[in-house]
């Protein structure tokens, strides 16, 4: 089988060429792949396959070319994945599946513009991100209240005063499970300048990641809030380099490099 392998702002994913659609992915497999041990590793899985193969895109197929089949490590199914949805664009326009420019990706979050040359960023156009008021993690015995938004996939988004530096992420942050049943992504936050914040991320079925584009999102709209705003350019400083997020009255934008760095094949006869 052969695969590709990318990142964004070092969140790293396998991506797995499907033009026919004959390959179906197990949850277990997508967990063996993404061993950093015993497979190739990542943060996720990115199955490229055509709209009209996808039967979760049956109704984008005629707005949209390509699906974005995006599993977490652990290989359960994500609704939306935002550094990813950049290095699967990269990888469409080098592989020629795409010609450089405007094109759209479907998802299990709709269909997604993205926007990017043969080098450099790519811009996706994420959609009016969801507020639902209020909820609250524990980390390190600590309690964080934050911003409940919703970006496709749920996340909590936490502005505190504790440096993120110091947080010990190794284990998942406990919430609220009756406000979010299907697991969360939490974000924790520090202001660092103007329109400037630093973040840290555990991702659900994933743990703490280098970096993750809808809880980047996620934070700019949990940072603007806390300064009493709601549009605006905000840089968000995740372990792995740095994004920007544009919030307007309409949408939300997500802008940050997308980078392919090997190819090969995998060897597993159990896929």
């Amino acid at each position: 089988m052969r695969f590709v392998k990318g990142h964004g702002t070092e969140n790293d994913f396998v991506i797995l060429p499907d033009l026919e659609g004959r390959l179906d992915l197990s949850a277990a497999a997508v967990a063996r792949l993404c061993d950093r041990r015993a497979g190739i590793g990542g943060d996720g899985v990115l199955r490229v396959v055509p709209s009209k193969f996808a039967p979760e895109a049956d109704e984008q197929a005629a707005r949209a070319e390509w699906f974005m089949d995006y599993r977490n490590a652990d290989g359960s199914l994500a609704e939306m994945c935002g550094n990813g949805i950049r290095v699967f664009a990269r990888y469409l326009v080098d592989a020629g599946l795409a010609s450089p420019g405007e094109f759209s990706v479907a998802t299990r979050d709709g269909v997604k513009r993205v926007r990017l040359d043969i080098t450099g960023d790519v811009t996706v156009d994420m959609g009016r991100p969801k507020v639902y008021g209020e909820s609250r993690a524990w980390v390190n015995g600590r309690e964080y209240r934050g911003l409940n938004v919703n970006v496709g996939n749920p996340h909590l988004a936490c502005v505190i005063d504790d440096p993120v530096t110091e947080l010990d992420l190794a284990a998942q942050p406990r919430f609220d499970r009756a406000v979010y049943p299907d697991g969360v992504n939490v974000e924790l936050i520090n202001p660092v300048g103007d329109h400037a914040v630093s973040m840290r991320v555990y991702e659900r079925g994933s743990g703490e990641t280098r970096s993750c584009g809808t809880g980047a999102v996620a934070t700019a709209v949990a940072a603007a809030h806390a300064a009493g705003e709601t549009t605006g350019v905000w840089k968000v400083r995740v372990l792995g380099g740095t994004l920007k997020i544009t919030l307007d009255a309409d949408t939300s934008y997500l802008t940050g490099p997308a980078t392919l760095v090997a190819s090969g094949e995998y060897h597993d006869t159990e896929i």
